[in-house]
Formats: structure tokens, C-alpha cells, sequence
């Protein structure tokens, strides 16, 4: 028996065993779906209150700042109910596509356009982990870090 033989012996043994749960590969499979290798990583730089004053309907408003050699995305949380209200910038202002990864959406996230001087205001997400990836017109893209809303 050789190292291959062996390793596959194993394999079967555990699959027949204690197989890996169907949620668990469909979240590994996804999570490598949402990969961006060519796109600049925005990690936070500031996280706090934004203050009941700056929130539209006066509630909850969370400040979220992430920053990259090309590019800060200001971003506002904003409590809607069930849902998460995100609205903010991206500086330099450009014109760009912003979608929204978050394991409760479809594969490709939702979106929306960013206006030429950079503004943005997405649909409502579900609360948990998001993450926001900007394309911008010139072909590249910014992903933020994964952010708990």
C-alpha cells in the first residue's frame, strides 16, 4: 500500500464516518467564490456613533471608515426595522458600481451605482457580516473588510 492508497482509505473512512455537513461545503464553497485577488483590500480605520442627529428617521447611526493607498469609503449604518440602511462615499469621488456581499444574498450581492462624485445608498440589507466591493470605471475594484451590521 502506498501513501495515495492510504490517504484515500482515510477519505472513504471519514466520509462514511462523520461527513462533512451540506451547509458547511456550500459556506466553503462560497466563501472561496467571493475571493477578489486583483482588487485593493479597504481596511477600517475608524468605527463609532455617528449620533442620533446625522440618522434620517433620528435612530441608530453607525460611522464605518475604510481606507486603501487609493481610495477611504465612508459608509453609514442606519437601523431600518429588520434591515441595515447603508449609505456613504467613496473618495476620490468617482463613478462606480458598488455591490453588497453578505451570505443571506444571492452570489452576486445587490448593488447600486455610485454617483460621479462618489455618493452611494444601497438597498436594504440583512443584519450580519457585509462586505462592500467597488468597481470602479477604469476596471479596478476596492473590497472593504467584512463588517458586522
Amino acid at each position: 500500500m502506498n501513501d495515495d492508497e492510504l490517504l484515500t482509505g482515510v477519505r472513504d473512512a471519514f466520509t462514511a464516518l462523520d461527513p462533512v455537513p451540506r451547509d458547511v461545503l456550500a459556506a466553503g464553497r462560497a466563501a472561496l467564490a467571493w475571493r477578489l485577488p486583483a482588487a485593493t483590500l479597504a481596511e477600517p480605520t475608524l468605527e463609532g456613533a455617528a449620533g442620533a442627529a446625522r440618522g434620517t428617521r433620528g435612530g441608530n447611526v453607525r460611522a464605518l471608515t475604510f481606507t486603501c493607498p487609493d481610495a477611504t469609503i465612508e459608509a453609514e449604518v442606519a437601523d431600518a426595522g429588520r434591515f441595515r440602511e447603508i449609505s456613504g462615499r467613496i473618495v476620490p469621488g468617482t463613478a462606480a458600481a458598488v455591490l453588497v456581499r453578505h451570505r443571506r444574498l444571492p452570489p452576486g450581492g445587490t448593488g447600486a451605482p455610485v454617483e460621479p462624485g462618489g455618493l452611494f445608498c444601497l438597498p436594504p440589507v440583512p443584519p450580519g457580516l457585509v462586505s462592500l466591493v467597488f468597481r470602479l470605471d477604469g476596471g479596478a475594484s476596492v473590497v472593504t473588510s467584512w463588517a458586522r451590521v
